[in-house]
């Protein structure tokens, strides 16, 4: 359901339910948060998480659990604490996550890939938050990563109507931040790039990234200066002529 593997210093989280279109259901809420820990621990420089269907990435929560939560409160919890804590996990790692999106990505799905640095979208990307066909809300993190993301009336648009957006219109709005024709290939090419730099300096630039105002980050610019990393990189940039 959850696959997570490393390929040298990628780390790669795949969704493969494919008899259920990638639903999620809670199980896979809480094992994209174990993923993330394990990542966490890891000495990996990026993370990957894409499908393993070609014209799918995930049809959002499963909604054959859905049914039990309208007579069971304390299940309605449960969904929510375990959707927020995998999404929340990814949007947490001190390293940058991208998210290879080709095919359908519905519902939390959506929320899962705002969690995401970097969003690849492919050929067959096609996006959408569709809570209020079924008569529900969206966690109001997600409405407001939404809303940071694509801006107040793009998000109103997409929350009001469930209308899809086509790869090049989430472009265009900022949903995602990449087109090519593999979203797959087009991630792994960029999680290359990535991992040829500092990995301290990228994780760095990330935490700036993520909380801006953190004064700690004036020390850490300046520590970084002292660092054997960027002395090495230094001495080759300059053909050794230090």
């Amino acid at each position: 359901m959850i696959r997570l593997r490393f390929d040298q210093a990628t780390a790669l989280l795949t969704l493969d339910r494919g008899g259920a279109r990638n639903a999620l259901p809670i199980a896979a809420w809480d094992a994209i948060a174990d993923a993330a820990a394990s990542v966490a621990a890891s000495d990996a420089q990026v993370l990957i998480v894409e499908s393993a269907m070609p014209t799918v990435f995930s049809a959002g929560a499963d909604l054959a659990e859905f049914p039990a939560l309208i007579a069971d409160p304390a299940l309605r919890t449960r969904f929510r604490i375990a959707m927020a804590a995998g999404i929340e996990a990814l949007a947490a790692l001190p390293i940058p996550v991208i998210a290879a999106v080709d095919g359908g990505c519905f519902g939390a799905a959506v929320a899962l890939t705002l969690a995401c640095d970097i969003v690849v979208a492919g050929d067959a990307a096609l996006f959408a938050t569709t809570p209020a066909k079924l008569g529900i809300g969206y966690p109001a993190s997600d409405v407001a990563r939404l809303r940071a993301r694509v801006g107040a009336g793009q998000a109103a648009r997409m929350l009001f109507t469930g209308d899809r957006v086509d790869g090049d219109a989430a472009l265009r709005i900022g949903l995602a931040h990449c087109r090519a024709s593999d979203a797959g290939e087009h991630a792994r090419a960029m999680a290359a790039t990535i991992c040829a730099n500092d990995a301290d300096a990228v994780r760095l630039l990330k935490s700036i990234l993520c909380d801006p105002a953190n004064p700690a980050h004036d020390q850490a610019f300046e520590d970084a200066f002292g660092s054997s990393g960027f002395a090495l990189r230094l001495d080759a940039f300059l053909g050794g002529k230090r």
